[in-house]
C-alpha cells in the first residue's frame, strides 16, 4: 500500500479496496473518503473540463484557420482553469496532477515532434497540451469518483472492460487499418484494473481520454501514424486503448507525489524551526 507522511490519508483515499478480486467486484472506500472527494471535485466538475478541452479541440481543428497564436491563447486559458481547479483539491491529490502534468508533457515531447508517432497540426506540442493533461487527469478523477460511478462500480468496470475490449478486438481483427498498439494499451488498461491502486481513475479515464481522442482525430487536430518507430506495430486512428496510458501517468504521480511534498515541505521550512521541538517542549 502506498502511504507516506503528512499525505497518508489522502494518498490512501486515492485506492480503492485491498484486493483485485474485491476491486473488479467494485469493492468500496471509506466513505468519508468519497464524501471528502467529491467535495473537492464533484463528477459534474470533470464533464466541465471534458467541455473545455472539447471546445479547446473544435478551435484548433484542421481547417480552423487558428494559428500559433490562438494555440497559445488556449494554453495560458487551459492554465488558468488548471490552477482553479487544482486550488479545490487536496496537496496530495495537486502533487499528483503536476507529476501527471510533468511527465505526459515528456512523453508529448518524445513521441510527436521526436518520434511522429502522431503529429499536431503545426508538428509541435501546442501550449494547451500540457494543461490539458492536468485536466484530463482531474477528469478522470472527478467522474471516477463521482456518487453515481460509486453506487454502480461493478457496472461501470464490467463496461469498461466490455466497450475497450470489443474496441480493441475490433482494431486488431476487423479494423481496415489496424491497431496493435491499441491493443497493447487495452491490456495495460485491463491490468491496472485489476491490479493498480486506483481503479476508480481509470473508469473516468477510460471515458475521458476515448472521448478526447475520437474527438480530436475527427477534428484533426492530431494524427496518429500508421506504424511505431520500428515499423511493426500497427497503430489505429485513434489507439483503441489509450487510456490504459493514464494508468501509468497516474503510478508515477502516485509514486513521485510524496517525494514532492517531502522536498517542498523542506524548501518552505523556517531555517530556524528545522529540527525544533514541537510547541510547548519536547517533553510534552
Amino acid at each position: 500500500m502506498l502511504v507516506w507522511g503528512p499525505g497518508r490519508y489522502r494518498l490512501v483515499s486515492h485506492t480503492v479496496a485491498t484486493s483485485p478480486a474485491s476491486r473488479l467486484l467494485g469493492g468500496s472506500e471509506r466513505p468519508a473518503t468519497i464524501d471528502l472527494m467529491r467535495r473537492e471535485l464533484p463528477g459534474w466538475s470533470g464533464l466541465l473540463m471534458m467541455g473545455w478541452l472539447t471546445v479547446v479541440l473544435w478551435l484548433d481543428r484542421a481547417g480552423g484557420g487558428g494559428g500559433l497564436w490562438q494555440q497559445r491563447s488556449l494554453g495560458v486559458v487551459t492554465w488558468v482553469l488548471l490552477l482553479v481547479a487544482l486550488s479545490r483539491v487536496g496537496r496530495v491529490v495537486r502533487a499528483q496532477t503536476l507529476v501527471v502534468v510533468a511527465f505526459a508533457t515528456l512523453v508529448e515531447y518524445v513521441f510527436s515532434p521526436t518520434l511522429e508517432v502522431y503529429t499536431y497540426r503545426f508538428d509541435n506540442v501546442p501550449a494547451f497540451v500540457p494543461p490539458g493533461h492536468g485536466l484530463v487527469y482531474l477528469s478522470a478523477f472527478a467522474l471516477g469518483h463521482s456518487a453515481w460511478v460509486e453506487r454502480h462500480q461493478r457496472a461501470a468496470v464490467a463496461a469498461v472492460l466490455a466497450v475497450g475490449g470489443g474496441w480493441a478486438a475490433h482494431g486488431v481483427l476487423l479494423a481496415g487499418r489496424p491497431d496493435a498498439l491499441g491493443a497493447f494499451w487495452f491490456a495495460c488498461l485491463a491490468l491496472f484494473m485489476f491490479f493498480g491502486p486506483s481503479q476508480p481513475v481509470y473508469v473516468g479515464a477510460f471515458v475521458a481520454v476515448s472521448w478526447l481522442e475520437l474527438a480530436g482525430t475527427h477534428l484533426g487536430t492530431w494524427t496518429w501514424g500508421t506504424l511505431d518507430p520500428t515499423g511493426g506495430i500497427s497503430i489505429g486512428n485513434p489507439p483503441s486503448g489509450a487510456a490504459g496510458g493514464y494508468g501509468w501517468f497516474d503510478l508515477a504521480g502516485l509514486l513521485a507525489a510524496p517525494w514532492l511534498l517531502r522536498g517542498w515541505g523542506r524548501i518552505t521550512a523556517a531555517p530556524g524551526r528545522r529540527g525544533a521541538p514541537p510547541p510547548g517542549g519536547a517533553g510534552r
